[in-house]
């Protein structure tokens, strides 16, 4: 175990080698687990949980991990399982999502599996709308499911997605009713979120669940001879997707002459580790992190300043 743990510490450090590290890990039963390598900070034994009154029931409790305290949440729980049980026998995943670092119980830890992004796949079409997945792969013949940890969040601490009444009166008028703004997320919460955010001032939107969707989409709109420019503004893109990544898409887009010069935004939850090389090298426009509903305005609004 003691190897597993070191390596997810050194593994962390690397970022934007445009390819996924899983790290897999059960929670009360035998189904795989899996979450992004580049997400986590490291993982520890449980230490000595303090509850918090009041709190959501799937926070177990407050853990002072290098002097800081960090809530930590039965995994298990969040997605409509089981407790975990005694804390003492667990372990907790410490990540970062959306520029908070959290502590996630889980019952073991597996191993790191080095994968590319065309062999994760989006939940199936049948699965419904309550799942907690972002995606799906399949190991040593085992399926491995990656879960949908901004929809657990934003159940628990939800996102305000409210843009301040000032931005939305600079942006009046001024948005173009004939352009779109796309959007590629795997994560339900967060299309809806970025989505939520956008139209409120004033710019219509296409959503997508993965970058193989979206660009499937640019490639269709160009072949038929219609001009990028005159259906979309920019896209605001996820980094982690199933099928293929925000950095493999916006490399896509560059290398379509007649997509090429397209307007990128990359929108992450990988604030912690994210490496500003990689977006440059990929030749995005633009990044901030998740998820602040008065910088993503503002960043829509510095593409549209472009126009004049």
């Amino acid at each position: 175990m003691s190897s597993i743990l070191d390596s997810v510490n050194q593994r962390t450090q690397m970022v934007g080698q445009n390819r996924l590290e899983l790290l897999m890990f059960r929670l009360a039963g035998k189904q795989l687990y899996g979450i992004n390598v580049f997400k986590v900070r490291e993982v520890i034994q449980c230490p000595h949980l303090t509850t918090m009154p009041g709190c959501h029931h799937v926070v177990r409790g407050v853990a002072q991990i290098r002097g800081k305290a960090i809530s930590v949440i039965d995994l298990s729980m969040a997605v409509g399982g089981p407790s975990l049980g005694d804390v003492e026998t667990c372990f907790v995943i410490i990540a970062e999502y959306n520029r908070k670092v959290q502590g996630f119980l889980v019952k073991g830890v597996e191993r790191i599996v080095n994968m590319n992004w065309s062999d994760i796949h989006p939940p199936p079409s049948g699965s419904g709308r309550s799942h907690y997945l972002t995606a799906v792969t399949n190991i040593d013949d085992k399926l491995v499911e990656i879960i949908d940890v901004e929809k657990i969040l934003s159940e628990i601490t939800p996102n305000n997605a409210t843009v301040s009444q000032e931005i939305v009166d600079e942006a009046a008028g001024l948005a173009p009713q004939d352009r779109y703004v796309l959007i590629a997320d795997d994560s339900s919460v967060a299309r809806n979120q970025i989505k939520r955010t956008v139209e409120q001032i004033g710019y219509k939107t296409k959503i997508f669940k993965d970058g193989r969707e979206c660009y499937n989409y640019l490639d269709e709109l160009v072949s038929s001879g219609e001009p990028i420019d005159s259906e979309v503004l920019m896209l605001i893109s996820d980094i982690e997707m199933p099928e293929m990544d925000g950095y493999t898409l916006t490399a896509e887009i560059r290398n379509n002459e007649k997509l090429s010069h397209m307007w990128v935004l990359l929108h992450t939850s990988l604030s912690g580790v994210f490496n500003e090389a990689m977006v440059e090298k990929v030749g995005a426009n633009d990044f901030i992190p998740k998820f602040n509903p008065d910088e993503l305005a503002k960043a829509v609004q510095r593409r549209m300043e472009l126009e004049d």
